[in-house]
């Protein structure tokens, strides 16, 4: 999700939960190493603002999870891309307490019987909530596993009754420089658009995400609403929705327009298509571990469609992933 690399802090910083307690036993260690300055920022990244701290009521398990180990809670709300508060990793844990998710709405239209306004608060309720333990690809080559909130957006969907024009449907975040400071910089076309193919977006697994690890998201993480789509590169899950439209056009999503040759509008994880200045054969996961540790970590290989292939490579049948990246 790259125009440029990023100078911000490195997957190899983040400190995990117990590292982070333990931070003066670690700088210690990391003097010897030369490299007290990284695990300095990655202990110094988080504030009072890290994270909403409000538990959702009535989570239950699901059985989408997976058996990795957790990504610390600390890693995924201080480790961003999140350009609307700067393209710094960090930038999104810094900026993003700007941002005031109540009261907050989401409008639904288009080609629908039902259009809508749901405020955030009937959104919390329009389904049950659950847990879902989903890895997430980043098309930089690092990765994560997220214990989502949230309930599948088909729910969403069915309630407002698309037409049969319907093929597509478009997600736009907030447009607000004054809480977002890095919609003041050109990186994007802002607002931020990321769009699904109806049947991608009814996928059980795509889920309209509302917390994670129990708790209300983080507005570094996307609050108070955004969508998760396992399968795909992550910069294809859109934060901060104001708005949902279902279209019969393909929508020109934000990273086309910038990247065209870059970013596709499929962008589903393929370890088979490079990046033009990058390989995705392989990844680093940022999970659970001393910094120290993380340092010598062998990349892992990046697994087709995320790992998901058995529940979602039908949905590709006869395309040319290559050709539709």
């Amino acid at each position: 999700m790259l125009i440029r690399r990023s100078s911000g802090i490195k997957s190899y910083e983040i400190t995990d939960r117990d590292a982070f307690l333990k931070r003066r036993e670690f700088m210690r260690a990391a003097a010897g190493l030369g490299i007290v300055g990284g695990l300095y920022s990655a202990g110094m990244v988080m504030s009072g603002k890290a994270h909403a701290g409000t538990r959702l009521p009535g989570v239950t398990k699901s059985a989408y999870t997976v058996n990795d180990p957790l990504t610390p809670l600390e890693a995924i709300t201080s480790y961003n891309n999140y350009y609307e508060f700067g393209t710094d990793k960090d930038d999104p844990a810094r900026q993003a307490g700007k941002l005031k998710t109540r009261p907050w709405q989401v409008k639904v239209e288009g080609e629908i019987k039902k259009p809508k306004v749901y405020d955030i608060d009937e959104l919390l309720k329009l389904a049950p909530l659950e847990e879902r333990v989903y890895r997430m690809r980043c098309v930089e080559g690092w990765s994560m596993v997220i214990p989502w909130v949230g309930f599948p957006l088909a729910e969403l969907i069915k309630r407002v009754e698309p037409t049969g024009n319907a093929k597509f449907i478009e997600f736009v975040t907030l447009l607000d420089p004054a809480q977002m400071p890095g919609q003041g910089v050109r990186v994007l076309q802002w607002p931020y658009v990321e769009g699904l193919r109806m049947d991608e977006a009814m996928h059980p697994l795509t889920l309209l995400t509302l917390g994670l690890y129990g708790e209300a998201l983080p507005n570094q993480n996307g609050a108070p609403v955004r969508v998760v789509v396992p399968w795909k590169y992550g910069f294809k899950s859109a934060k901060a929705i104001v708005k949902i439209r279902f279209t019969e056009q393909q929508p020109k999503t934000s990273w086309e327009l910038a990247g065209p040759g870059e970013y596709g509008f499929y962008s589903n994880v393929n370890p088979t298509v490079d990046h033009p200045r990058w390989s995705q054969a392989k990844e680093r996961r940022i999970e659970k571990g001393s910094v120290l540790d993380s340092l010598f970590d062998k990349k892992r290989d990046t697994l087709m469609f995320n790992g998901y292939g058995d529940q979602v490579a039908q949905l590709y049948a006869g395309m040319d992933l290559k050709k539709n990246f």
